[in-house]
This record gives C-alpha cells, structure tokens and sequence, in this order.
C-alpha cells in the first residue's frame, strides 16, 4: 500500500565538505562521484511495500544467494534534476520515468513500485543533497538521478523474488562529451541487442550487458560505439545500446524505428517525436531499413542523423561503418541544424532558460 508512504530521514552525519563538494562540482564527470544520501524502502509479498528511509551513502548488505546476483531480476531509471535561476530545482518528464519502472518491473516479474512514491523518493533525496544540484547556467551540468528496483529473496530457485528492494541514488553529472560536441561513430555489430518476445523494451541492466560486446567490437573497428540491428533478419535498425536513433530527410520527416518491443520507449525520444513540428517536420515511427541508411546518406535523401537519451540528451551522428564499407557523416565537425535545434530546445526547457510550452517540467524543491 503506498497511502501514507513516508521516508525517515537519517542525516549523514559526515557529510563531504563545502570544500570538496566545490571541487567535484567544478567537473564532475559523469558517475564517477555519489551524493550524501540514498533512498530505500523494502516490499515483501505478504505486506507490499513499507515505510522508506533516507540514509546516509554506503554500502549495502544483502545475502549471497540474493536473487538479483544469480537470476539478474533487477531494473532502473535515469533522469536529471536540473537548477533553475530563481534557485528552484526541477526535473524533467518524471511521470513517464514512473511509468517505465512500472512496466520494466512488471516484466521482470517484480512489484511495481506506486508513482506517488517514486516521485516522492526524488523529492527526499534532492532535498537532502540539494547542495549537490548544480548552479543555473553552469553549463550543462545537472544532478543525475538513479532509481533501480532489485530482487533480494536468499532463495536459489528460479520463481520471482519475494523480498525486493527499492533505492535511488544521486550523482553529479557534466556533459557527457569531453572536449565538447562532436559527432560519434559507429559500427553495425554483429550481435543483437534483443530479440522479439525478450526484454528489449524493458531498462533492465541485463540489456546493457548485453551490448557491451558490440560496443567492445566497434571501439576494436575505429568506432565509438555500436548500432544493433533486429535479431530475426538483421534488415532492421533497432536502437544503440543505450541511445534511440533519428534520421532527419530532404522531404521533410524525421523517423525513426517504431517500438517493436527491441527497442527501449526513450523518454527523449517521445519528446523529440513531440518537438518535430517545431522544426517544420513530420514525425513518422516506422521500420527502418539499414540498407535505408546506408544509401539515403550517400543519395541525400538523408540529410541528419542523431542519437538521443537522458545522458547525453541529442548526439550527431557522423560515420556509420560496418565490414567493407562505409556511409559518410552528414554532421560536419559539431552537427546539423536541426540535431543542434532540437538539443538546444531541449536543453532550454530543461534547464528552465526556454517556455515549457508542453508541461514537462516538475518542480522537486
């Protein structure tokens, strides 16, 4: 039950300094350093899930036999909380991350975890590290958010897990791109990301291991990162293995694959899908053919193509390589018009710089 749902608060009680809290923030990374605080709450099959607490960051304790380390039944989000001039701090889109965790889980057989307190964990956490959110107009520096869901019945039998465990933690986050904005290469692997029937649409961690070795196989082919194709007739283009794909033409559309239960329901992607006609497009979800962007480039009936998600928001796409050949960029050193439009006007709501037009934007603190 989740009425009345509260987190107990615990304070860290050595909590990293002014000093130092200055000196990550200057440059951050992405993921290298955690905040202060976590959030944790507990469901067990015969009481649903219990009060939660907020804690101070550390290690966690679980048994050996822990379902999620033999049987990988786990899943998580990512979002940003971003600061905006007056001080407030806001996130972007966190119903549709709820919503997604609801259905991850349920397909990985866990509990889902109720919206209110999802949105209600962000909210605790960030107003415990609120310190940690960096200031307005410190480029595109924000506060990562990592929500994820994971069995821990001590139990080695494969049947869903009847002790699970919810936890969120925070993380400041630069841009992803070091050096600035370029283009990213990428290679068509020989491995599939996901098959029909499978976990493709789901954010579960198994997915991201699994493109691990396509992406291992591209760097090894002069590439930075993989693109997977659909593992019953490698025709289709799929997603990268953590980024979905757009292709803007010279008649107007920006596509992109349709959700086919391979691809994960990016949050970017839906709301770039949105912005098209902002930008004079139609927007079309379709199957795409590989040979479809491997010709339209060369022919000009392609004239960009970028990747988008939460940690980089858009990316150009230059060079798309695969064994004996090679599809030029379209993206020139930084990108094309519209990638760069699209990014800015994301960016600028996010960041609370441009009119939230579309209602996306919650306020945490």
């Amino acid at each position: 039950m989740s009425a009345g749902f509260t987190f107990d608060v615990t304070a860290n009680p050595s909590p990293a300094s002014a000093e130092r809290r200055a000196e990550i923030l200057a440059n951050p990374g992405f993921g290298q350093f955690m905040t202060d605080h976590m959030i944790e709450a507990t469901w067990r099959v015969d009481e649903g899930w219990s009060s939660g607490r907020g804690t101070p960051y550390g290690q966690i304790s679980m048994e050996p036999a822990a379902a999620v380390l033999h049987y990988a039944q786990e899943v998580f989000e990512g979002l940003k909380a971003y600061r905006h001039a007056d001080g407030s701090i806001w996130t972007f889109r966190p119903e549709m991350n709820a919503a997604r965790l609801q259905r991850s889980a349920a397909r990985l057989a866990l509990p889902e975890l109720p919206s209110e307190i999802f949105l209600h964990s962000l909210e605790v956490l960030v107003g415990l590290d609120r310190d940690w959110v960096p200031a307005f107009g410190d480029g595109e520096k924000s506060l990562y958010l990592r929500p994820f869901l994971f069995a821990t019945s001590a139990y080695i039998g494969l049947r869903p897990s009847h002790e699970v465990r919810y936890m969120c933690i925070a993380s400041p986050a630069a841009s992803i791109f070091t050096g600035g904005l370029r283009p990213i290469s990428l290679w068509i692997s020989h491995y599939a990301r996901a098959g029909a029937g499978g976990t493709g649409a789901a954010k579960c961690g198994g997915n991201y291991a699994s493109a691990l070795a396509g992406q291992i196989e591209g760097q090894r082919n002069g590439c930075d990162q993989a693109v997977f194709l659909d593992s019953s007739t490698r025709t289709y283009l799929d997603e990268l293995g953590g980024m979905n794909v757009f292709f803007v033409t010279k008649d107007g559309r920006l596509v992109t694959p349709e959700l086919t239960g391979t691809i994960l329901e990016g949050i970017t992607r839906d709301s770039i899908l949105k912005l098209a006609g902002e930008f004079g497009l139609v927007a079309q979800e379709r199957q795409v053919p590989i040979a479809e962007w491997q010709e339209g480039v060369a022919s000009g009936d392609i004239l960009e193509v970028f990747a988008c998600g939460t940690a980089a928001i858009v990316t150009p796409i230059g060079e798309l390589r695969w064994d004996g050949g090679l599809a030029p960029s379209t993206a020139g050193d930084h990108g094309g018009p519209v990638t760069n439009g699209i990014r800015e006007r994301l960016l600028g709501i996010q960041q609370g710089r441009s009119e939230d037009t579309y209602g996306w934007m919650t306020r945490l603190l």
